[in-house]
């Protein structure tokens, strides 16, 4: 199939997975859209080992589709330039602090949580994972997606604070998290001894860098947006912020492009909608960005519901999938809740925020994308199914309990 011919299938498809559950199920949409393309899945699958039908073409076209390249060369961009245009700055300089130590010390401390408990789970059911491929899954798995927990928050009826808090630490922990899991990649494949402090050193170049490069972006289109008022240029000009610039981070500059595209969109989506623009050029810039971020959004997780279709699965590997489900939700619930315990960080917030951070940080195409760019290996035939495990309990049975589970969760301590 040509390139175009598959984007009009997945298009399709979406369209029909949207109607679908529109009508008949009134899922969230992204929720909606995965099931109903792992349901497609699972028929296609059946039909095959029944000999009913031949799942060659499908596996084929669905293999023959990049998902790491498309979503972390390509969507990711847009995605987090439209999720960051969200989130309103003066609140998040009030939950700063706290966004900050989660989406660090926390990313970095579930990793070796998730990490560690992984590793030993390996061993019991007879899995060869080494230590550093552990922590490598612990890395991919543990920042949770913006993309996934921002579609389930808009409408779960939250404080404001709290959504700030939940949605700017699930953006920023995006960027952290394919750093970390970067670093983590380039010493387990290099052939020499890599010190502490020299990956430290790139682990903060990276990040800083990144925020830093998208900083000074944002803010020469913010002043490029000031003296006009015609809402067409206007749109490019973040259009091209959120394409020429993500390029340049990964290409020219060499820093975290995610990281980048987040304070890129934290300034455009504050500075240059409330002070560069006028209202009818607001109304139509939030019109666009909500417009691509829903097509964007119904086309990856159908990607992620038709990826079943090439992933292998054994039993050892559904067990440890099982068991990953438990270290990821632990290492989620210790990195969140210590160090709110330690330094306060959850004081004047709702109730039970530590469990609304652990059931609802989500996990999506991010994880499955940085699982599927590991080079071929016996490692990767083990972390990938395991990480699609994962990703399917968490958006599936998380992130479809998570309206009907709010009033709890608010109760807990």
């Amino acid at each position: 199939m040509t390139p175009f011919q598959i984007i009009a299938a997945l298009v399709t498809l979406s369209a029909i997975g949207a109607y679908i559950n529109h009508r008949y199920f009134g899922f969230p949409q992204t929720i909606g859209l995965m099931a109903f393309a792992f349901a497609v899945s699972l028929v296609a699958i059946i039909l095959s080992r029944t000999g009913i039908a031949n799942l060659e073409s499908l596996g084929r076209v669905v293999g023959s589709i990049d998902f790491s390249d498309v979503l972390l060369h390509g969507m990711l961009s847009f995605l987090l330039f439209a999720g960051a245009m969200q989130i309103n700055l003066e609140e998040l300089k009030n939950v700063r602090w706290s966004v900050g130590v989660m989406a660090t010390v926390g990313v970095i401390g579930a990793t070796f949580i998730t990490g560690a408990l992984v590793w030993q789970a390996s061993r019991v059911v007879g899995l060869e994972l080494p230590y550093m491929y552990a922590l490598l899954f612990g890395a991919l798995i543990s920042p949770t997606d913006p993309i996934a927990v921002l579609a389930i928050l808009k409408d779960s009826g939250i404080s404001r604070q709290t959504y700030t808090r939940i949605g700017a630490e699930s953006l920023f922990n995006d960027g952290v998290g394919v750093v970390l899991f970067l670093t983590i990649l380039q010493l387990a494949n290099s052939a020499e001894e890599v010190k502490v402090a020299e990956a430290a050193g790139l682990f903060l170049r990276q990040a800083l860098g990144g925020a830093l490069f998208g900083i000074a972006c944002g803010w020469t289109v913010y002043r490029l947006l000031r003296p006009i008022d015609d809402y067409k240029v206007e749109v490019l000009l973040t259009l091209a912020l959120a394409t020429g610039g993500y390029a340049a981070a990964e290409e020219l500059v060499h820093v975290s492009a995610p990281i980048f595209m987040v304070t890129a969109g934290l300034i455009v989506g504050n500075h240059g909608r409330n002070i560069g623009m006028s209202e009818r050029t607001r109304e139509r810039l939030d019109v666009f960005w909500e417009l691509v971020d829903e097509v964007l959004n119904a086309v990856l997780f159908i990607l992620i519901g038709l990826e079943i279709v090439v992933i292998s699965v054994t039993i050892p590997q559904i067990i440890l999938g099982i068991l990953a489900i438990v270290a990821v939700l632990a290492g989620r619930f210790l990195s969140v809740g210590i160090p709110a315990a330690l330094v306060g960080l959850l004081k004047g917030l709702d109730r039970g925020t530590i469990a609304l951070l652990t059931w609802g940080g989500l996990r999506g195409g991010l994880s499955i994308a940085m699982a599927l760019s590991l080079p071929a290996g016996p490692q990767k035939d083990i972390i990938l199914p395991v990480t699609y495990i994962v990703v399917l309990f968490s958006i599936l049975v998380q992130g479809l309990t998570f309206k009907s589970a709010l009033p709890l969760l608010l109760r807990l301590p």
